[in-house]
């Protein structure tokens, strides 16, 4: 057997298919090719390097695309860096050098690991996220948000991570603590840009109908989104001539309201209780109950603490006059900031108990004692199972199931004008500010009473300036406000309203004051895909043909950790750009796969801190780029995650040298006829490799692949040879696996003058494809009692006839009266029931 010397013959193909443009994706349309668009989620460049599960949705895209180019399709199949935000900036702070420098070296890294795999990127459409060409783009794409009011200033508690030192989105978060460093959050009044993420709720929400993803993707966005409809009441406040709105998704006990509440930094609080003789107190008081809320964070307070507003709101349904308290419970920024509360939810119940607040009960168990009704009238517990319950009040109601009576007392409700329907998001509006260095700046000054205006086109990019300290600071300013030579600009407004900077003693100019805060990392990446289109335009971020003839992506592969952030964010901006008549379609992900984690051996997650990492360079040298492209695509199914095994990398590579040696004994210079067997198989795996690529069920291709090679084996120790038609078709369907080996058999051994990855897919012939014989099992009353073989597709009655014949039958069917029923499953089993 011969030995492949792997290093020599990638080398020689990446040097091959780089002079010959192999790789390159042509925009020519006018051959009528139909296009497709495969784009994986691109990586941030961490200093590590990768390590071997990094490249699996790489390849993975790779095979995809490799296989729909021999299809004839016109691929687009790009690779870039996110190399913006948090990661990059606190790998640069660790290791004391500067996140331009880091980037640079960091990205040179990762491409250097990529391109040794033999993937098929075209490197011309390569981006960077902090790249200023492309940055350009994404300030100037937030600039229409800005224009058109989507993206506001506000100062509000945000997400605050003590740790990094940044503000936070809700979607940065994994519980109560930050994502990246696990530090537990606090809400801190901040300064921000906030983009009305909200105003798209709905759509985002509809149109996942559109999408072809996978369920469980869908449905984690459905649930962050977090439609919910209930009811907006609207209340008098007694002795006033003002009204609050309160809302609620939970209103069946509504004859059971006896107070309100409203959130310590309600915006309205103020003015509701101007008149109040104590209003300096409420107001102290309602501060104090926030900075308790902000120093919480997400973690709930288990003792709740309120205090009363004064005043009191007049409730039209049962006429009573509701007591408005502040709490530590309620939320400013979930429904109406406001809250009509009962005896039957615990935390208005505890609330009540503690503040010594009236209530009344108007719901009871469902064939509940005199006992226990007692008890829940004293208050003695807070009974709030609405599933099994009946209402007492009102009398409309009465003795009817809350849950099952839902959609009669909103219509109750409705119609008496004691509310209106009303729906509100889980989702909120987008935090895009960050206290950072290493990000976008915004195109954004402000004149010296603190109005802010969009910068000229022309005045695009901002650029980051480099700065020598770049750490972040406490006092919640972005380390760029240190900067004056950068922060104050000279300029004027012109006639759109926007700033264009003039020469210093230009009398039309005076100084600005650039924003110093820097977008996250998520901006970028919200749209990368479209400079992927139209990568070196100088005047718009895609030539508007070009969009529309790649636009949307056909296949999206990564992650299901982004499902509640890139992808929403990034279903987000696409729609306000096709709102804006900036791109053709509304959604940029037509089709969704995730990707199982390559686990450590150890079956934990692969990480430095562990030291469990396995570095691909290694594998490649001792077992080559395709033994480890085929073995990662082979460890299991695609979606799953699965721990890596070097020994079994080792038997990939067996067969992959297997397939090298077969050279030896195919028939190159003569046409000669495969036994039928062979014709079987080959056709078989022509169609189940291409089929199964297709559903990305790799596994089970290269499994076909190496069933298909044993019986080339088998066939050969007959003393037999395999035609050169057959062996090309089986190196042409191995060659988005085995890149390089294939192109070095397809070449240098089947002597064709072009790739074979712009050959054409194989046909197959799918009345070749059926075996003439196939094994089914005999069973007797259920129990397996062995095989026989029979022509494919045999008719019932026949096969009947044939079983009858076999010595297994014989031997457990000794008097044919006794059976009772025959049970056959086409083509696997026959059971004779006695």
């Amino acid at each position: 057997m011969s030995k492949l010397n792997y290093s020599e013959i990638e080398k020689k193909w990446q040097k091959y298919w780089t002079d010959n443009q192999t790789n390159k994706t042509t925009d020519d349309f006018s051959n009528n090719k139909k296009k497709f668009y495969i784009l994986d989620m691109f990586p941030y460049p961490s200093g590590e390097g990768l390590h071997v599960g990094h490249p699996k949705g790489y390849i993975a895209t790779d095979v995809y695309s490799r296989l729909k180019k021999m299809q004839g399709y016109n691929v687009l199949h790009p690779m870039g860096w996110d190399a913006f935000g948090l990661p990059a900036e606190q790998f640069a702070i660790k290791n004391k050098i500067n996140p331009n420098v880091a980037t640079v070296k960091n990205v040179a890294r990762y491409k250097e690991q990529i391109e040794m795999l033999g993937i098929n990127y075209d490197w011309d459409r390569e981006v960077n996220t902090t790249d200023p060409k492309f940055y350009k783009w994404t300030q100037w794409m937030w600039k229409q948000m800005y224009k058109d009011g989507l993206s506001y200033e506000s100062f509000e508690p945000i997400n605050w991570c003590p740790s990094c030192k940044t503000g936070l989105s809700n979607e940065d978060l994994d519980g109560n603590a930050c994502e990246r460093c696990g530090t537990i959050v606090e809400k801190k009044p901040l300064r921000q840009w906030t983009i009305r993420i909200t105003d798209y709720a709905d759509r985002l929400l509809t149109d996942l109908d559109k999408l072809n993803w996978e369920p469980h993707i869908k449905e984690l966005q459905r649930n962050w989104i977090g439609k919910n409809n209930g009811v907006k009441y609207k209340l008098k406040i007694k002795n006033s001539d003002k009204f609050v709105e309160t809302y609620s998704t939970h209103f069946e006990a509504f004859y059971a309201d006896t107070f309100a509440v409203i959130a310590a930094d309600h915006k309205a609080l103020p003015d509701l209780i101007k008149d109040v003789v104590n209003k300096e107190e409420v107001l102290m008081k309602a501060k104090e109950i926030q900075e308790i809320k902000n120093k919480a964070g997400f973690a709930e307070i288990e003792d709740h603490v309120g205090f009363f507003t004064g005043i009191y709101l007049e409730d039209p349904i049962s006429n009573r006059e509701l007591p408005l308290w502040i709490s530590s419970y309620a939320l400013s920024d979930y429904g109406t900031g406001i809250i009509k509360c009962s005896a039957h939810d615990t935390r208005d119940f505890a609330f009540a108990k503690k503040y010594n607040l009236k209530l009344t009960a108007v719901m009871y168990p469902t064939n509940s004692s005199e006992e226990e009704r007692n008890r829940i009238d004293n208050f003695e517990y807070c009974f709030n199972d609405f599933d099994n319950a009946v209402l007492e009040e009102p009398s409309v109601f009465k003795g009817r199931n809350p849950k099952e009576a839902h959609e009669d007392i909103l219509d109750y409700l409705v119609k008496n004008n004691f509310a209106e329907k009303s729906t509100q998001y889980k989702l909120k509006d987008w935090v895009f500010a960050r206290q950072r260095y290493w990000g976008e700046p915004f195109p954004i000054v402000f004149d010296e009473n603190r109005k802010s205006y969009a910068v000229a086109d022309k005045e695009l990019p901002v650029i980051l300036p480099n700065v020598e300290n770049y750490e972040p600071t406490d006092n919640g300013e972005s380390p760029l406000a240190n900067i004056k030579d950068w922060v104050e600009v000279y300029g004027f407004i012109n006639s759109e309203g926007e700033f264009e900077s003039c020469e210093a003693g230009d009398p039309k100019g005076k100084t600005f004051f650039r924003e110093t805060n820097t977008m996250p990392q998520w901006a970028g990446s919200s749209w990368y895909y479209l400079r992927y289109i139209d990568p070196k335009n100088e005047n718009i971020f895609a030539d508007r043909e070009l969009e529309k003839s790649w636009d949307p992506v056909d296949f999206y592969v990564g992650g299901a950790e982004h499902a509640t952030r890139h992808l929403i964010y990034a279903r987000f901006w696409h729609k306000f750009l096709f709102d804006k008549g900036f791109v053709s379609y509304d959604e940029p992900f037509n089709k969704l796969q995730t990707v199982g984690l390559i686990m450590a051996e150890d079956g934990k997650k692969m990480s430095k801190r562990y030291g469990n990492v396995v570095n691909p360079d290694e594998i490649v040298a001792e077992f080559g780029a395709d033994a480890m492209r085929a073995y990662e695509m082979f460890m299991g199914p695609f979606e799953k995650a699965i721990a890596w095994n070097t020994n079994s990398i080792a038997g990939v590579s067996r067969f992959l040298e297997r397939v090298y040696n077969l050279i030896e004994k195919v028939e190159l210079k003569e046409e000669i006829v495969d036994s039928k067997e062979i014709e079987r198989v080959i056709n078989e795996t022509v169609k189940k490799v291409g089929e199964d690529i297709e559903e990305f069920k790799f596994n089970t291709a290269i499994a076909q692949m190496m069933i298909c090679l044993n019986s080339f084996e088998e066939e050969i120790k007959k003393g037999n040879k395999i035609s050169r038609k057959t062996f090309s078709d089986f190196i042409q369907i191995l060659s988005p696996f085995a890149v390089h080996i294939c192109e070095e058999i397809w070449q240098n051994v089947l002597g064709n003058s072009s790739s074979v990855h712009t050959s054409a897919w194989p046909a197959f012939d799918e009345a070749k494809t059926v075996k003439e014989e196939i094994e089914m099992s005999l069973q007797i009353s259920g129990k397996f009692r062995g095989t026989f073989l029979v022509k494919n597709n045999v008719e019932d009655e026949e096969l009947k006839e044939i079983v009858k014949s076999l010595d297994l039958y014989k031997k457990y069917v000794l008097n044919e009266s006794e059976i009772k029923k025959i049970i056959i499953v086409k083509n696997r089993l026959i059971n004779i029931v006695i």
